[in-house]
């Protein structure tokens, strides 16, 4: 599992600085080098996992860096929160369950600031015993010309059964 973590990290750290270049592109004038965003989640548990839990809250961090003017390599971290039913309250579970994705992947302009993403990775438990799974999850999302960006995607984790989540993002893209 270090392995896998160490050729994430360093693959990712390789291709920032291979794309640190940063130039405004020469048909719209826009910036079109590496950006950062921050941004609060919010979801939807689906499938076996929702039975448990009604909501989802989060935050995460992501980098963007151009591989052409209308294509990014991503990398994100985050955290998500999933919030415990009222059903269950009371017994010896805890009301909330803390997971952490780090995933990468390709986001793509397809018309003017209108996106498509793609992304894979690790989610790991924040629980004692918890482990982790293999994180996967599309997407499709607006950026807005003064840094807002909305974003909605199916996330999976999968090891041995699927948890997955509908989530929608709202951040600040600098």
């Amino acid at each position: 599992m270090k392995k896998q973590l160490f050729t994430l990290l360093f693959t990712a750290g390789i291709a920032i600085c291979s794309f640190a270049q940063s130039k405004p592109d020469s048909l719209t004038g826009k910036h079109t080098g590496t950006k950062f965003s921050i941004g609060t989640e919010a979801g939807l548990p689906v499938g076996n996992i929702s039975t448990a839990y009604n909501f989802v809250l989060g935050g995460s961090l992501k980098l963007e860096v151009p591989t052409s003017t209308t294509t990014y390599l991503t990398l994100s971290a985050g955290y998500n929160a999933f919030f415990l039913k009222d059903l269950f309250k009371g017994f010896d579970i805890p009301s909330t369950s803390g997971f952490i994705p780090l995933k990468a992947g390709l986001k793509g302009y397809v018309a003017d600031n209108f996106f498509l993403e793609g992304q894979a990775g690790i989610v790991f438990s924040t629980e004692s015993g918890g482990g982790h799974a293999f994180a996967w999850s599309p997407g499709l999302g607006y950026s807005f010309n003064n840094g807002l960006e909305l974003g909605l995607r199916y996330e999976g984790w999968t090891n041995g059964g699927t948890t997955g989540q509908i989530s929608a993002r709202i951040a600040y893209r600098f």
